[in-house]
């Protein structure tokens, strides 16, 4: 991977892009919260701001995948058959998936050691509402950490002694995303080319637990923005997205967001989707100082 600048060119109207509503959160002067669990405390909604959708260009990655890199745009379509049988297994998942999307994100990155820490189901399927652990798909343009929050979940999920010394290296957070069943054309997954964005496009939003309160971006709308998506993604593809780098000369945050496809058929497959998140190590670089001052 590499930190080199480019520009992926507009696509003309047609076959290769559609159009699609994505939702974007509308600025105000007041930090947007939103709670995890429900119902929420008495007197409060369960999420804050108001949200504008706009009818934008979300282009076929697939058409120009070869020049989509995570260090670039802040994402990458990548082949990848899992041997899990049941994707919905908590205990099949953990015992073999975590390895293989760690080994998968390791060769990927370059990385020195790669660390699965949580999983999510998301699932749009009658039988699967309302199972414990499976989520519907967000319809928000978001990421999921921030500047603020990225090294504190380093901190809050490794030893203090190891946690501080990982922190004055590059280091990396990594989702991967996998369709449990395809072809995937229900509330497919659209992703922002992180060239396209400016810092001022991200806006921290509170995530309230029951015990912490943990940071996300929410996204406020830009006309600079180039959406892409996976048409049709199958089971045995990938997409890694890059939710966090300590390195300020590459992407560090990647807008994402569900939307519905104008172009699905009548009657789609459910989504079923599962993500993985994971903290990406680097090897020290002499001739860098700390990430964190950069």
């Amino acid at each position: 991977m590499d930190g080199e600048a480019k520009v992926i060119q507009q696509q003309p109207a047609g076959s290769d892009q559609v159009i699609g509503r994505l939702n974007y959160l509308l600025r105000t002067s007041e930090k947007p919260y939103s709670y995890t669990f429900s119902p929420p405390p008495p007197g409060k909604p369960q999420r804050s701001g108001q949200y504008q959708s706009l009818a934008l260009p979300i282009r076929d990655g697939r058409r120009v995948v070869g020049q989509l890199s995570l260090d670039r745009q802040g994402f990458a379509l990548v082949p990848h058959a899992t041997a899990v049988q049941d994707l919905y297994d908590d205990a099949e998942v953990r015992a073999t998936y975590y390895p293989e999307m760690e080994a998968l994100v390791q060769r990927v990155t370059g990385a020195d050691k790669v660390v699965v820490f949580d999983h999510t189901w998301r699932s749009n399927a009658p039988g699967r509402r309302g199972e414990a652990g499976i989520r519907e798909p967000v319809l928000r343009a978001h990421n999921d950490y921030t500047v603020k929050s990225g090294p504190q979940r380093v901190r809050d999920l490794l030893e203090p002694a190891e946690a501080e010394q990982r922190l004055k290296h590059r280091f990396a957070i990594i989702n991967v995303w996998r369709p449990i069943r395809g072809p995937l054309t229900e509330a497919p997954l659209a992703l922002c080319d992180a060239g396209s964005m400016a810092a001022g496009d991200f806006i921290a939003s509170d995530l309230i637990y029951r015990d912490r309160i943990g940071e996300t971006y929410a996204v406020a709308h830009n006309p600079e923005h180039r959406w892409f998506y996976f048409p049709a993604m199958q089971r045995d593809e990938t997409v890694l997205i890059k939710c966090y780098d300590s390195a300020a000369d590459r992407a560090r945050f990647t807008a994402h967001t569900a939307f519905e496809d104008p172009t699905a058929p009548a009657n789609p497959l459910p989504r079923e989707s599962i993500e993985i998140r994971t903290l990406v190590f680097f090897p020290p670089d002499p001739g860098a100082g700390s990430p964190n001052q950069r």
